[in-house]
């Protein structure tokens, strides 16, 4: 029997922390501990449905934000809404 699975409503392809790792070759651990609240910002790379504790990575935001290159000065102090402060 195979599994029909719909593509997403919204447009968005909503991960958990063990397929985010398999598609960006990033242990699950390195994801919570180094990566989440510094590079994965809450609101713009995940989200926490129902206010919940369960973490849903959205993978269209994270792939084209992984492959833009570093756009940052020395200087420059990164803020969550994706600004920067010029040092």
């Amino acid at each position: 029997m195979q599994i029909h699975i719909s593509p997403p409503v919204t447009g968005y392809t909503y991960l958990t922390t063990d397929e985010l790792s398999l598609r960006i070759k990033y242990d699950c651990r390195t994801i919570r501990d180094r990566l989440k609240d510094s590079v994965l910002l809450e609101g713009k790379h995940y989200i926490r449905p129902f206010g919940g504790r369960k973490t849903l990575y959205i993978w269209e935001t994270i792939e084209r934000d992984m492959a833009a290159p570093a756009k940052l000065s020395r200087m420059a102090i990164p803020l969550a809404n994706g600004g920067v402060i010029h040092g």
